[in-house]
């Protein structure tokens, strides 16, 4: 297939630069599978510690990106919406995982959740152990990935929708209706695409993890946990699980986002846009 040539908006000169920045993506994709041991790739990736370390790294992605969106969406919505003083320091806040060294929100979610923690102490005092247990690799993967959903939902409200929701307070529409009826359902692929990059940020989190889950088989060991264990233990196995994280995460995001567009294709006809 022929290459479109770039509209009038594109200049051609940019066409360097970006294509240097897909090879410089995917480049590095090729070189992992060129390095990939076919032949045993099947039984490398099959072994029960793999199984294991990827059956768990979806479990806890999973739960981790739904304690996202059951804490992002309404974060997002008073960042958006509300006008508060504080908010410029909440939204700093919010977003300060994504700038910080995982490591270092290991070390501070240690020091909240763990046995001597601010709140760990508490929960310790009650029988609850959060740090090093499977509850703890889902806390880290959402302290990570929080910002990613955040983010994307308080952008899409600062632009979407609003006038719509004026609207139907005139009409007499309580604040909850107009939120279900009309602020959920245009921010639907937001939501979608929020929701995307939360689950693959969880799938491949590794620093806050191993600082405060550990690295037990069966309980804390995901999957990149145990790449990093066979990167020197076996190096063909860690080549192979390295691919299969790739295709995992890949296959996830094209389906998703594949909905999110279909979706927003239905929402402009809903609004007439």
């Amino acid at each position: 297939m022929a290459l479109r040539s770039p509209g009038p908006s594109v200049p051609r000169w940019l066409l360097v630069p970006a294509l240097l920045g897909f090879a410089f993506v995917v480049g590095p994709l090729v070189a992992l599978a060129k390095a990939v041991r076919w032949p045993s790739f099947w039984a490398l990736v099959t072994t029960p510690a793999s199984h294991a370390a990827l059956e768990l790294s979806l479990r806890t992605a999973l739960a981790s990106t739904v304690l996202c969106v059951l804490l992002g969406v309404p974060m997002a919505m008073v960042l958006a919406r509300v006008r508060w003083r504080v908010l410029p320091v909440l939204r700093a806040m919010v977003l300060l995982p994504l700038v910080l060294p995982p490591v270092v929100g290991g070390m501070a979610l240690l020091y909240m959740f763990g046995r001597y923690g601010l709140l760990g102490r508490h929960l310790e005092a009650l029988g609850i152990r959060i740090a090093f247990s499977t509850t703890a690799v889902v806390l880290a993967e959402a302290f990570v990935a929080l910002p990613f959903l955040v983010i994307t939902l308080e952008g899409a409200m600062r632009t979407t929708g609003e006038r719509y929701e004026r609207v139907a307070a005139t009409l007499g529409a309580s604040p909850t209706v107009v939120w279900w009826r009309i602020t959920l359902p245009l921010l639907r692929p937001a939501l979608i695409s929020g929701t995307v990059l939360s689950f693959a940020r969880s799938l491949g989190e590794f620093g806050a993890t191993l600082t405060f889950a550990g690295s037990l088989q069966g309980r804390t060991r995901t999957l990149p946990l145990e790449i990093y264990l066979q990167r020197e233990a076996d190096p063909d196995a860690a080549v192979a699980l390295s691919l299969l994280l790739v295709v995992v995460a890949v296959v996830i995001v094209l389906v998703a986002y594949r909905g999110a567009g279909s979706n927003a294709a239905r929402r402009r006809e809903w609004v007439g846009l």
